[in-house]
């Protein structure tokens, strides 16, 4: 059987104000049906305030759009990029009209999340499917580019990016040093019903390996939920606290569970474990994120292109081979509890 023909890519991400009045907004969309107590929003509202009311997640994305959009062509695919966001403009519900407009019947999307969770996948699933059905007959038809945590060039990209964030940490500390890997933290119910924990810790894995580096843990952050219900855990704060006791002097976080360096990066590791380490005397230095970087756009490329090809070369390393392109009935389900909120992340 041939593979599909696909005539654009549907770039969707989770979204971000883009000025002072959008903040709340903004906020009402992310928490819309969610438990959320008013003084948690405005703490987070002051977040961007913090930062003039804009999240680089957008502009970001717009970046690595326009870089990919430079990759396919040179590589021969002169395939349009539409973008559309979960919570805030453009919205994915525009994108996919604006696609019916332009005649798209059928269309890929990529998603800026690596691992497999309620949130990070199957969530952007319905949002698509009711973008589809609000649009009508003639939006066209949409299948999800496959997770890609254990991808070899996304393990070389967070590689070179940790390994240059332990290049500014003196030379005889570097060994010693303690590697914390982060990512966003979820419900445990969330979690339990995917592998995003397993995949996070492969992708760790992987990229400690790598660097020929023994001493990492896993450690997460942004948690949104209130405090009677299970979350992800270590908090990389409170990981940060206990250091001084175990003797770590230095510390590089890697936020490996994000594609960029978005609001939750600047503001939980750049201000509040920075705030931390600096505290308790610990040297911090932090990798950045994938970005932009040209090994990242050319894995999204292949991506692309292995569903555009019959018999594709998969790529992955480690224990585990290729995540599913098709997410069989049940994947990362995940049946929120009665007045509590799912994963209400900010971006």
């Amino acid at each position: 059987m041939s593979a599909p023909a696909y005539q654009a890519i549907l770039f969707t991400s989770f979204g971000g104000p883009e000025g002072m009045d959008d903040v709340m907004p903004y906020l009402d969309n992310v928490l819309r049906g969610r438990n959320i107590p008013e003084a948690r929003k405005l703490e987070v509202a002051e977040h961007y305030y913090a930062f003039g009311g804009v999240s680089p997640i957008n502009a970001q994305n717009r970046a690595l759009i326009e870089a990919l959009q430079k990759e396919l062509r040179e590589h021969g695919l002169d395939i349009p990029i539409y973008f559309g966001n979960r919570n805030w403009k453009p919205f994915i519900e525009e994108a996919v009209q604006q696609m019916a407009d332009d005649g798209v019947r059928r269309a890929l999307a990529l998603v800026t999340s690596g691992y497999s969770c309620y949130s990070g996948c199957r969530q952007y699933r319905e949002n698509i499917a009711a973008a589809r059905e609000a649009v009508g007959d003639r939006a066209p038809v949409i299948d999800k580019i496959r997770v890609f945590y254990n991808h070899p060039d996304w393990v070389e990209v967070n590689r070179q990016q940790v390994e240059e964030a332990f290049a500014r940490l003196p030379a005889e500390s570097r060994a010693d040093a303690l590697l914390l890997f982060t990512a966003h933290s979820i419900p445990g119910a969330m979690a339990a019903g995917s592998r995003y924990e397993i995949q996070l810790t492969e992708a760790a894995r992987l990229v400690a390996e790598a660097l020929g580096h023994e001493r990492w843990r896993l450690v997460y952050q942004s948690r949104s939920g209130p405090p009677h219900q299970p979350w992800l855990e270590p908090d990389v704060c409170d990981v940060i606290e206990a250091l001084p006791e175990e003797g770590v002097t230095d510390v590089v976080i890697a936020p490996i569970g994000f594609i960029s360096d978005h609001m939750e990066v600047l503001y939980d590791l750049d201000e509040e474990a920075k705030e931390a380490c600096e505290r308790l005397g610990i040297r911090m230095a932090r990798a950045a994120s994938a970005g932009t970087h040209p090994l990242f756009v050319r894995m999204l490329r292949e991506l692309i292109e292995e569903r555009l090809t019959e018999n594709p070369q998969r790529k992955a390393v480690g224990r585990f081979g290729p995540n599913h392109d098709v997410c069989p009935e049940g994947c990362c389900a995940y049946e929120r509890p009665a007045g509590r909120p799912a994963a209400a992340t900010t971006a």
